[in-house]
C-alpha cells in the first residue's frame, strides 16, 4: 500500500489526489473541518515557508495540542526535509529548554497557550505562534516556491523523545524509512487496523508516536477521516463517538478502564467496529468488562518509540488471549535472549530484542544505543511466549523487585492487584527492606464510591501470590501520576511516596 513512497508526507500528496474532497480532519471544539486537498495545500504553503528561512535538516519543535495545525505544521515540516521534535505541551518551561537545548531545534510551532512557555524556554529560537499574523502569512506562502518532499527515505525525519519515566528523556531518532516500514506493517494486519471508510478517533496525544505514527500515519496512508479530541475525557469522548459516528477507537489502557463501568457503554459504542489499546500493559479484567458491556474485543499491541512504534498486535495472532500482546507484526523479528543474550527456554521469560525496517537509528545526536550490527536491539522489557507463539508481557527488566535473591515481577502483582473487585488502578515498586534486600510496595486506587483497606489488599493477595511477591506496604491512594498516554509513571511515584496523602500498614 505504500508503495515507492520515499517521505511521509508523500502520503497526504497522494492521498489528496485521490481523494481531494474527502474529509481529512474534523476538530469539533473550534468548529474547524478540513479536507484532504486543503490539508495539502495549507501543508505545502507552510513547507514553503518554513523552507525559506530554514536549511535542510533543521529541527523544527511542535508545541501544539490535538488540532488541525498540529498535522500541517507536523508534515509541512517533513516536506520542506527538516526534522520534526514533537513536544509534550503540557511540559513546563524547564522541561521544554531541556528538549529544546538537547535537540538544537531553531524553530518552534507553538499553540498560543504554549508560546510564552516557548519564548521564556529558549530567546534566541523562532516562536512561530499558530494564528498569528506570521503564521497566517505563511500559510499564505506560494506552495510552488518548495520543493516536494525534500528529505529521502533515508534520512532523519522525527526526534521523538522517550516518555522519561525512568529518567532524563531521550531522544530516538527516527529515519522516514522506519516510520513508513511502521505504517505498512500496521495496514497488513487482519483485521484491518485503518480502512479508508473509516472515522477514527483521535484523542491520544498527537506529540506521542503512538498517535504520530501508529494512528496518523495510517490515516494519511488510507485517506480516513480523523475526529480530533483535544483531550481524553470519558464522557465527552463517549459523546463525540456518538455524534460524529466514529467506527475506529485507537486508545490507550486508561482509556478502556474510565469507559468499562460506564451505563449504556454498548449504546454509545454501537458505531465502532475496531478497538486498539497500546502504550501501556492492558489489564485482563479491564478487557473482560469491555467486552461483556459491549460484545467488542479490545486488541492489545506492543511497541516503543524506538519501533515506530508497534511491533507486536493481537491483530498479528490467531484468537485474543487477555493479557497477550499478540505476535510480531509483518516484517519485524522477535526473540527473547537471557543475561548472556542467549535464546531462552520455551516458555520461559526474557528480554525482548527485536529487529526490523522499522527500528530508530539510535539517540540523538550521535546515534548511540541503536540496533547492533546485527541489527538486533534490546528493549529492556520481558516477555515470554506459550505454546502458540503469542507474548505475553511481564516487566521492564529495571524494574524488577529483588526479594532475597527471587525476582518479582511488578505486572504479576499489578494484575492480582487489579483482580481485586474494588481497585481501580494499581502499581507497584520495590522499597529497601533489612532482611530481604528488596520488598514490595503497592499503591491502588480504589473504584469511585468505594473504600479499600490495606490488610483487604494483602488478604487479598495472600491465595494468588506466593510470599516473597506479596506487598509489604499497601498505600490507598486517589490517583497515580501518569504519562501522556495513560502510563504509569513509576519514578515520579517513587519520588512523591513521602508527599502522598495515602494509608500506610506493613503486612
Amino acid at each position: 500500500m505504500i508503495g515507492n513512497v520515499g517521505n511521509v508526507a508523500q502520503l497526504l500528496r497522494r492521498t489528496a489526489q485521490a481523494h481531494p474532497d474527502r474529509t481529512a480532519l474534523v476538530a469539533p471544539a473550534s468548529e474547524r473541518e478540513i479536507s484532504w486537498a486543503e490539508l495539502d495545500r495549507l501543508v505545502s504553503a507552510l513547507a514553503a515557508g518554513l523552507r525559506s528561512r530554514q536549511p535542510a535538516g533543521a529541527r523544527v519543535a511542535l508545541l501544539l495540542g490535538n488540532s488541525v495545525d498540529f498535522v500541517a505544521g507536523y508534515l509541512a515540516t517533513l516536506r520542506a526535509g527538516l526534522v520534526a521534535v514533537p513536544v509534550n505541551n503540557g511540559y513546563t518551561e524547564p522541561e521544554v529548554r531541556r528538549v529544546l537545548a538537547d535537540s538544537g531545534a531553531g524553530v518552534v510551532v507553538a499553540e498560543p497557550a504554549a508560546a510564552e512557555t516557548a519564548r521564556a524556554a529558549a530567546a534566541d529560537v523562532w516562536v512561530l505562534e499558530v494564528g498569528s499574523d506570521e503564521w497566517r502569512e505563511l500559510a499564505g506562502t506560494d506552495p510552488a516556491l518548495t520543493d516536494a518532499e525534500q528529505a529521502g527515505a533515508a534520512e532523519l525525519a522525527v526526534i521523538a523523545y522517550t516518555s522519561g519515566t525512568s529518567g532524563a528523556p531521550k531522544g530516538a531518532m527516527l529515519s522516514h524509512r522506519a516510520l513508513l516500514a511502521s505504517i505498512e506493517a500496521t495496514l497488513a494486519l487482519e483485521p484491518a487496523p485503518m480502512r479508508p471508510d473509516d472515522v477514527v478517533l483521535l484523542a491520544l496525544p498527537l506529540f506521542h508516536l503512538y498517535a504520530l505514527n501508529g494512528v496518523l500515519g495510517p490515516l494519511f496512508a488510507t485517506g480516513a477521516t480523523g475526529i480530533l479530541s483535544e483531550r481524553f475525557d470519558p464522557d465527552s469522548t463517549l459523546a463525540l463517538i456518538g455524534a460524529h459516528e466514529i467506527t475506529n477507537v485507537p486508545g490507550a489502557p486508561a482509556m478502556y478502564a474510565a469507559w468499562a463501568d460506564r451505563e449504556g457503554l454498548r449504546h454509545a459504542l454501537a458505531t465502532v467496529r475496531l478497538l486498539v489499546s497500546g502504550s501501556a500493559p492492558l489489564s485482563p479484567a479491564v478487557l473482560e468488562q469491555v467486552h461483556t458491556a459491549t460484545g467488542l474485543t479490545v486488541y492489545e499491541g506492543y511497541g516503543l518509540t524506538e519501533t515506530a512504534p508497534v511491533a507486536t498486535s493481537a491483530l498479528a495472532s490467531d484468537q485474543v488471549k487477555p493479557g497477550s500482546i499478540g505476535r510480531p507484526v509483518p516484517g519485524v523479528e522477535i526473540r527473547l535472549v537471557d543475561e548472556a543474550g542467549e535464546p531462552v527456554a520455551d516458555g520461559d521469560p526474557g528480554e525482548i530484542q527485536i529487529r526490523g525496517p522499522n527500528l530508530f537509528s539510535g539517540y540523538w545526536p550521535d546515534g548511540s544505543d541503536g540496533p547492533g550490527p546485527d541489527g538486533w536491539w534490546s528493549t529492556g522489557d520481558v516477555a515470554y511466549a506459550d505454546e502458540d507463539g503469542d507474548l505475553f508481557l511481564v516487566d521492564r527488566r529495571k524494574e524488577l523487585v529483588l526479594v532475597s535473591g527471587f525476582n518479582v515481577y511488578p505486572r504479576e502483582v499489578e494484575d492480582v492487584l487489579l483482580s481485586h473487585p474494588d481497585v481501580l488502578e494499581a502499581a507497584v515498586v520495590a522499597i529497601a527492606h533489612p532482611t530481604t534486600g528488596e520488598a514490595v510496595k503497592a499503591f491502588v486506587v480504589p473504584r469511585p464510591g468505594t473504600r479499600v483497606l490495606p490488610e483487604q489488599v494483602i488478604a487479598h493477595c495472600e491465595p494468588r501470590l506466593a510470599r516473597f511477591k506479596r506487598p509489604t506496604i499497601v498505600a490507598v491512594v486517589d490517583e497515580l501520576p501518569h504519562s501522556a498516554t495513560g502510563k504509569v509513571a513509576k519514578a515520579r511515584l517513587r519520588a512523591e511516596q513521602d508527599q502522598r496523602n495515602a494509608s500506610e500498614q506493613p503486612a
